[in-house]
């Protein structure tokens, strides 16, 4: 378990807001920083068109990135139902061994109680 987990609700999701919040600053930056790279050959562009070509390169920019955030998301959710009912089946076959095993030193106890009894 991470530290997170022991945290209170309210904490976590403050925190969940604020990581989201940096990570779509941080994005928006990237987003702004690509676009002008990939205007800055067009230097036949005005200003204002380019300022425009930028805004909706930025903006694409913004919604593959949701959109790829989503996927990664749908699969971590996916892995960890997997995982937990992989977890799930291996806790009931362990205790399952554990049962057999202790009903296996028993009996042995038993019989030896009786053999010397």
């Amino acid at each position: 378990m991470t530290g997170r987990e022991h945290r209170p609700a309210a904490v976590r999701g403050l925190i969940d807001e604020i990581e989201g919040h940096l990570l779509l600053a941080a994005t928006r930056e990237e987003g702004r920083t690509a676009a002008a790279r990939f205007t800055a050959p067009f230097d036949w562009l005005g200003d204002d068109r380019r300022r425009e070509v930028e805004e909706r390169f930025e903006a694409e920019y913004l919604v593959l990135a949701r959109r790829s955030w989503q996927r990664t998301a749908e699969r971590a959710g996916q892995l960890r139902a997997d995982y937990e009912a992989r977890y799930r089946t291996l806790r009931r076959r362990l205790l399952a061994g554990c049962l057999v095993g202790a009903c296996a030193v028993l009996g042995y106890v038993g019989v030896l109680v009786l053999v010397r009894g």
